[in-house]
């Protein structure tokens, strides 16, 4: 079964969006102990989301769970006030990485759109629920919702900027070269042996601002609440005369502390984003094959086309094959 689950806007009158309200609040009240039959047992205001959810999310933003040539396996509400609502997967879908795909792009848009935190709720008994938003780094928070058996949770929203040339000096030696190290630390393939001398790692950040004061490589930078370096990555413009429509992706690392909180895949999108509207057609990559990477590049639409043997050295010295990804990008 494919467990890549692409994360969609659905529109108020999609029906699938009706059914899958329709299973959560059907779900909820019987997890209460007050289960009712059918959608006209519900509450009020439940019902009312049900049978109109474009009046009652007029506002918000509904997103939908996908893989392909299955049904749709859960929706979330990203209201305009920077809620997380309404988290369902289907049971058949669980444990396969739905939830944790809403909920990350449920984030990514809600930082896109300049929201400092993200907020929301969830029954005490939801344990798997619990435990999900805390591995994103959601923290308990004062209730704003008094019903016993609530748990209220909040999430500082952490940045993705693009960094100047002088804004990668001013962090190389501390943030960014602290990145690069625990990336080799922890067994990424990212072009250098272990162990990595900081002192290495600040000056090929060095070099990166050279290269960004001469336009030919852009890096942005994941930075934390209190603007700690989480996650990098570069796009490389290709200088050739034939090969202006294409970039490179190189150096997508994220902090072993960060992981799991959808910041790989923000600082993807925030590359792929910048390429396209700068014209750019094409984009490349390689990542070590079988490395956990391959399945943030699948997840984001990249295509693998092929493989190369004892491509380069692992940290530890190993040769290991390497897998050539590309995209097109909307013209």
């Amino acid at each position: 079964m494919n467990d890549l689950f692409r994360v969609r806007p659905a529109a108020p009158d999609d029906p699938r969006v009706p059914a899958l309200l329709a299973a959560y609040h059907l779900g909820t009240e019987a997890e209460k102990g007050q289960p009712v039959d059918t959608v006209d047992g519900l509450p009020a205001v439940y019902r009312a989301e049900v049978l109109d959810p474009g009046a009652a999310f007029a506002d918000d933003t509904l997103l939908l769970a996908e893989a392909p040539g299955e049904p749709a396996a859960g929706l979330v509400v990203l209201t305009a006030r920077g809620e997380l609502k309404r988290l369902w997967v289907e049971p058949g879908a669980r444990g396969r990485g739905a939830g944790r795909a809403l909920t990350a792009e449920a984030l990514r848009r809600a930082e896109a759109g300049g929201a400092l935190s993200v907020r929301l709720s969830v029954w005490a008994w939801r344990e798997r629920a619990l435990a999900l938003y805390r591995r994103l780094g959601f923290r308990t928070a004062r209730p704003w919702d008094d019903r016993p058996g609530l748990v209220c949770l909040e999430k500082p929203l952490d940045r993705v900027l693009r960094l100047s040339a002088d804004d990668i000096r001013s962090r190389a030696a501390d943030g960014l070269a602290a990145l690069l190290c625990d990336a080799v630390d922890g067994g990424a393939s990212v072009g250098f042996l272990a162990p990595l001398d900081p002192a290495e790692a600040a000056a090929w950040w060095h070099g990166a601002a050279e290269d960004a004061e001469r336009g030919v490589r852009e890096v942005w930078a994941a930075l934390g609440p209190a603007d700690e370096v989480l996650g990098a990555v570069t796009l490389v413009r290709d200088g050739k005369a034939n090969g202006r429509h294409r970039g490179e992706i190189a150096r997508l690392v994220v902090h072993r502390s960060a992981r799991g909180r959808g910041l790989g895949a923000r600082l993807l999108a925030t590359a792929e984003a910048h390429a396209a509207a700068h014209g750019l057609t094409l984009l490349v990559l390689d990542t070590e094959t079988d490395s956990p990477a391959e399945r943030l590049y699948r997840a984001a639409g990249w295509t693998a086309a092929g493989v190369v043997p004892d491509f380069a050295a692992a940290p530890d010295g190993t040769l290991r094959p390497t897998t050539l990804y590309y995209k097109r990008l909307a013209r």
